[in-house]
């Protein structure tokens, strides 16, 4: 990684988890001299300035992207629009603009319905693939993104300096950076992502939905139901907008994921013993694998 010029002005518009790990490990890499914070919850905002996270909390749009180097937007996906239309009328020529946002498609179309072309060369789409269930300015670390993987998906016209630029701070906080186009991304994190936090939330729905006594049974669940369920935990409004943004790739996923059920169910229905545990290894296999490569990179 070259020589990277510190950021005189950083602004962070969604000072949660992954806005806030973000403007924490910039500060620890000493590359973030004043970031100003923009939020909708006052109380966040205040826990954000308690904590380090941020030097300010900003009190307009016009001030706060007064002479910003950058702005990460880091609010839930389903805002993208409506923050990109206010922040417009406010950015200047050279400020570099990126996003965290799980899904991708749908961002850049709606920088290029509210983003001028000035802003658009700027512009550079990203996601890091990071974060826990918890949310909020309180639970930001500076270390999240250390050996994380970080995905951008710049426009045709972003500049390559602004791609540079984003990359290398992504880099300062210790991840890895890879391009990708935004399709691509789209459809790969639905089936790795979405489609898992779909099913935890819905696992969690169906026992609570199947019995009238859902304290006694989840009383006697173990670590395999607290594990295979952790995600349920996340933010059911950041979950809501990245299932609708990306509800053609998931639509597709959910249907596969049917015939794997469908298929398990026939197994279990005709008592094929052999057929169910060949099954598993496959899976045991594949997920061994996965493992073993991940520790090997």
């Amino acid at each position: 990684m070259g020589n990277i010029t510190a950021l005189n002005k950083l602004v962070i518009i969604g000072v949660g988890l992954i806005g806030g790990s973000f403007a924490l490990a910039l500060r620890n890499a000493g590359l973030a001299k004043h970031i100003v914070g923009v939020g909708r919850s006052r109380q966040n905002m205040q826990c954000a300035l308690e904590r380090g996270v941020i030097d300010e909390i900003a009190t307009d749009m016009t001030s706060a992207l007064h002479n910003a180097d950058l702005v990460l937007l880091a609010m839930p996906v389903g805002q993208t629009a409506h923050i990109m239309a206010q922040i417009a009328p406010h950015l200047q020529a050279n400020t570099i603009i990126t996003d965290v946002g799980s899904t991708k498609q749908d961002v850049i179309a709606a920088a290029r319905h509210h983003l001028p072309m000035q802003n658009r060369h700027h512009f550079v789409p990203g996601h890091p693939i990071a974060g826990t269930e918890h949310s909020g300015a309180q639970a930001a670390q500076a270390d999240l993104y250390v050996n994380k993987h970080v995905i951008l998906t710049h426009l045709p016209e972003t500049s390559s300096d602004a791609v540079a630029q984003v990359s290398q701070l992504w880099q300062a906080c210790g991840a890895q950076v890879s391009i990708m186009p935004a399709d691509e991304h789209d459809r790969i994190l639905a089936a790795t992502s979405h489609l898992p936090h779909l099913l935890a939330f819905t696992m969690m729905n169906h026992l609570n939905h199947s019995t009238s006594d859902l304290e006694n049974i989840l009383r006697f669940a173990g670590s395999g139901l607290r594990d295979f369920t952790r995600i349920a935990s996340s933010s059911p409004e950041m979950w809501r907008d990245i299932c609708l943004a990306n509800r053609e790739s998931l639509l597709k996923q959910i249907d596969g994921y049917q015939n794997e059920l469908s298929t398990l169910q026939e197994m279990l229905r005709n008592n094929e013993g052999e057929t169910l545990e060949k099954a598993f290894s496959q899976a045991r296999d594949v997920r061994e694998n996965w493992l073993k490569s991940k520790i090997e990179n």
